[in-house]
Order: C-alpha cells, then sequence, then structure tokens
C-alpha cells in the first residue's frame, strides 16, 4: 500500500514544457513501478509511461517517446514526468499509480490501468494553442 501525490500541473502554451511529480508516501518505490496516465474529456485513460523500480528502466508509448521522459529520485521517493514539446491534444488530467506486478517492477513496460492498484488525485495539464 503507498500513496500517490501528483502535482506540476498548469496552463502552457503549445510547445511549452512542465515538468509533474508523483511524491510517495507509506511505502518505498523499490516495491512498485509507478506509471503515468493521462485522461482528457470524453477520452479514456492513456498510459504514458512507466519506470521500473529496479535500474530505473523506463517505457514510453510513442505517443509520448522523445517528448516525454519518466525518472525516478529515491532520495525523495518522487517520480517525475518531464514533458516538453508540448502540445494542445496533451491537455488531459495526468494521473501517477503504482503496481506491485512483477513484470513491471522489474522491467518497464507497457500496462492498463488494471494493472495499477494505487492512484494519485491527479493534476491538470492545460497547454493552449
Amino acid at each position: 500500500e503507498v500513496q500517490l501525490q501528483a502535482s506540476g500541473g498548469g496552463l502552457v502554451q503549445a510547445g511549452g514544457s512542465l515538468r509533474l511529480s508523483c511524491a510517495a508516501s507509506g511505502d518505498t518505490f523499490d516495491h512498485y513501478a509507478i506509471g503515468w496516465f493521462r485522461q482528457a474529456p470524453g477520452k479514456e485513460r492513456e498510459e504514458v509511461a512507466c519506470i521500473a523500480s529496479s535500474d530505473a528502466k523506463t517505457y514510453h508509448p510513442a505517443s509520448a517517446k522523445g517528448r516525454f521522459t519518466i525518472s525516478r529520485d529515491d532520495a525523495k521517493n518522487t517520480v517525475y514526468l518531464q514533458m516538453n514539446s508540448l502540445k494542445p491534444e496533451d491537455t488531459a488530467t495526468y494521473y501517477c499509480a503504482a503496481t506491485t506486478d512483477g513484470r513491471l517492477v522489474s522491467s518497464a513496460t507497457a500496462g492498463s490501468i488494471y494493472t495499477y492498484a494505487d492512484w494519485g488525485q491527479g493534476t491538470q495539464v492545460t497547454v493552449s494553442s
């Protein structure tokens, strides 16, 4: 069991950058893989990144690779999502989530909302054109 707090969202212009933070408490990241998901109004929640608990291996879907970077700071028990070259279509509520799935914990890979048991409250990202 881990509690997650997502923060760092805001309003930015297209082409700008944001860094989202996911602070964990109640447990340490060595037990979990952490994923970032986003959900735009009227759309299903989709994964944008995952980071493993060991060796900081990462996964990014094609839609985010090259623009989004997930990283981990074990000293702060925090996972980040650096978002660059933002587009209006990136506008969404962004959530971080934790999973104990062995495959993801050992080596980050694609998951789903059903893979993750613990979720943060989400932080809003709005990208203007």
